[in-house]
This record gives C-alpha cells, sequence and structure tokens, in this order.
C-alpha cells in the first residue's frame, strides 16, 4: 500500500491496534512493525482489551496479565508502545469509546489510523456506533488467511455508508468524511493465540511462535494450562 510520507508539515500519525493478546505473538508483533513502515507512522499502541465484548469472559486471562504480557513482547520499540486505556475504563471495551477517548487525550492536530484484521472488519457491523468509528479515524486492515478482500466494498457500502468510494489501485476505500480504509499487506503469519493456548494445554512447545520473554511469563505463571 502506497501513502505519503510524513513531511516537516505533515500531521502526526497514531496507529490504534487492539486485541485481546491472549497471548500476544510474533503475527500481531510483525504486524504491526510494517503498518509502522507502511505508513510511516509516527506512533503506534498496542491497546489490550479489558472487557472485549464478544469474548467470553471465563475464557479470557485477567486484562492485567496480558498487558504485561503485551509490553514484554514491546519492550524498548522506538514507535510501538502499549497502552493500558481500556484497563482504566469500566464495563466493556467498546472500540468506539476507546477511539474517542484517545480522540480527546491526543486532540485534533493527531490523524488516527484503527489497525484490525480483514475477518474483524468483515463483521464491523455488530460493533457498537460503528458508522461513527470512519469518521474518527482512518482504519488500515490486514489481510487473513482463508479471507477474501473482494467482500469487504461489499460491506462497507451496504453496511456502513453508500457513497464510500474506491481509491486509486485497488488500495481502499475513502468514506464521505474523508477518513480513507486502507488495505495492508503484511508477512501472514497462520498464528493465533488460541493456537498457542492449546500448545501449551497438551504440553507441547511454543517456542519460535511468540518472544522468549512472554513464553517464560507464560510458563513462570503457569499460564494456559
Amino acid at each position: 500500500m502506497a501513502t505519503d510520507k510524513s513531511g516537516p508539515e505533515a500531521p502526526p500519525r497514531l496507529g490504534l491496534f487492539g486485541g485481546t493478546f491472549n497471548p500476544i505473538h510474533y503475527g500481531h508483533l510483525r504486524s504491526a512493525e510494517e503498518v509502522c513502515e507502511a505508513l510511516a507512522l509516527t506512533r503506534l499502541w498496542f491497546i489490550p482489551a479489558a472487557h472485549p465484548p464478544h469474548k467470553v469472559n471465563g475464557d479470557l486471562t485477567p486484562f492485567a496479565v496480558r498487558l504485561e504480557m503485551t509490553r514484554l513482547a514491546v519492550g524498548e520499540h522506538p514507535l510501538i508502545s502499549v497502552s493500558d486505556l481500556e484497563g482504566r475504563r469500566p464495563g466493556r471495551s467498546y472500540s468506539i469509546e476507546t477511539v474517542r477517548q484517545v480522540r480527546r487525550e491526543v486532540g485534533p492536530a493527531w490523524e488516527l489510523y484503527f489497525i484490525l484484521g480483514l475477518d474483524a472488519m468483515l463483521e464491523i457491523a455488530g460493533w457498537k456506533d460503528y458508522q461513527e468509528l470512519f469518521t474518527l479515524s482512518h482504519f488500515v486492515v490486514l489481510d487473513r488467511p482463508g479471507y477474501d478482500r473482494r467482500r469487504l466494498a461489499e460491506v462497507l457500502i451496504e453496511e456502513v455508508h453508500p457513497q464510500f468510494r474506491p481509491l486509486q489501485e485497488g488500495q481502499g476505500f475513502q468514506h464521505p468524511s474523508g477518513h480513507k480504509v486502507f488495505f495492508q499487506e503484511t508477512t501472514l503469519m497462520d498464528i493465533s493465540g488460541t493456537g498457542i493456548r492449546n500448545l501449551v494445554r497438551q504440553g507441547r512447545s511454543i517456542r519460535y511462535l511468540l518472544p522468549e520473554a512472554v513464553q517464560g511469563y507464560i510458563i513462570t505463571h503457569n499460564l494456559y494450562v
């Protein structure tokens, strides 16, 4: 995906990468690295969900644990950091409330880029106040194995706004607000938190699926057994 690089007068760009991160793994991390580079982001925040509305809480590792694993994974990256924003807010972790809060905290000068997988984007109509999200932020849609990006046009036009228009060279779509929905190809890694948790339960190795610091934390704290 080609975008204009940030220049001296360009607004700062903040990427928002949410998820349960149960646990965070190299698929998340490599995607974040490549999005930072492709969009010339000024900063990118991993935002672990505290109480995701579409997850069963009984199967979810406590927020503080997932937050710490995410911090261990990111380490001292110059552009990427981890936000506890959703843990500071009571109730369900709705994306619209997170984006509204980020906008209040960073002010109007920053451009926001909401990062999510194609699988989640195709289900966007089930999200709270999802239509407002497109008026507050750009979207960056990451390819997912087994999902067809050609379905996205139908979802955006029929479920979000009929006046979405395509960008040049199949790069994505533009909302009437001016915010864009970009396609972003990243290195596809068929790694999932579910798969990692299952391997741990089976007593099998999770080495090379996630950072050593996160693997060590899982072992030390006897997670997922």
